[in-house]
């Protein structure tokens, strides 16, 4: 496991530094974590749960990496990229978490670009599914991988520099306590006409719901800097993609028994994506 010198560990149970010791990280209180032999970390306490196995599951993290393999968001890691790079200075001494990360495509895709640049910040892959983690650490030996939850992230008070948050769940006053101030938060989220093809079938009512207020990240010292947007056609999806592509959001879950037929029954279909990407500032 990865773990250079600006990505600064907490201890999930009291808050204090961990340190490597072995194949341990350990805090002054003597709280150990084990480096697993995939070489990811799991800082999750039982108590942090809801679930016994939270998060995605196996099966969900398979589909989205048979969808993500196919390129069809390629164009949204290509912008994500291009948004870090042109608004935002990251240096070896940086720190970068992903919060959120799931299987660890996203991230995966900043560390080729860095690399392609001689630029080697710190990276951090956080998800509070174990499943996901083993998957991104098989992947990548040079990213640290977390198994944690975005309400408590186990990194030191004012030690990352810029947060990722991908179609995740921000939590502001958590993401404000690790980031530095002047520190950065990028959300990346759907716009009101994502997916729209495939919501119509397996939906009998569409909500037009626009994006998510920042009420809640203003009064933790928040303000929006710049918001970019992305929007494009698939390619056609044939049944298997499909599936997968259903299988790998919460339309699965939110879907009737009904809508999911429907969509079952598609041959092929192309979608429409719609990204809106809002980089926001920690003042104070």
């Amino acid at each position: 496991m990865i773990l250079n010198k600006p990505i600064q560990l907490a201890c999930p149970l009291d808050d204090l530094p961990l340190h490597a010791h072995e194949r341990s990280f350990v805090c002054a209180n003597g709280h150990s974590f084990d480096v697993a032999r995939q070489g990811y970390l799991h800082l999750l306490p039982v108590q942090q749960k809801r679930s016994k196995f939270p998060g995605d599951s196996v099966e969900m993290i398979a589909a989205r990496q048979r969808f993500l393999a196919a390129g069809f968001y390629d164009r949204i890691a290509d912008q994500l990229v291009e948004t870090l790079r042109s608004r935002v200075q990251l240096n070896n001494a940086s720190c970068l978490l992903d919060a959120g990360c799931g299987e660890g495509f996203y991230l995966e895709c900043m560390h080729k670009a860095f690399l392609a640049e001689d630029i080697q910040p710190g990276l951090v892959g956080l998800d509070i599914s174990k499943s996901a983690i083993i998957a991104a650490a098989r992947c990548n030996k040079d990213i640290t991988w977390l198994v944690a939850s975005n309400k408590q992230p186990p990194l030191m008070p004012a030690s990352v520099d810029v947060i990722v948050c991908m179609f995740g769940f921000p939590v502001f006053d958590a993401f404000k306590k690790i980031l530095k101030p002047g520190g950065k938060l990028l959300l990346i989220e759907a716009g009101p006409q994502h997916l729209i093809e495939l919501r119509k079938i397996i939906y009998t009512e569409i909500k037009q719901a626009g994006l998510p207020d920042l009420k809640a990240a203003e009064q933790q010292g928040f303000e929006l800097l710049a918001q970019d947007s992305l929007s494009y056609k698939t390619a056609s999806l044939g049944k298997e993609q499909i599936a997968d592509l259903l299988l790998m959001t919460p339309h699965m879950f939110r879907a009737s028994q009904e809508g999911k037929q429907r969509a079952a029954a598609l041959d092929q279909i192309e979608l429409t994506v719609d990204i809106s990407l809002r980089l926001l500032q920690l003042n104070g």
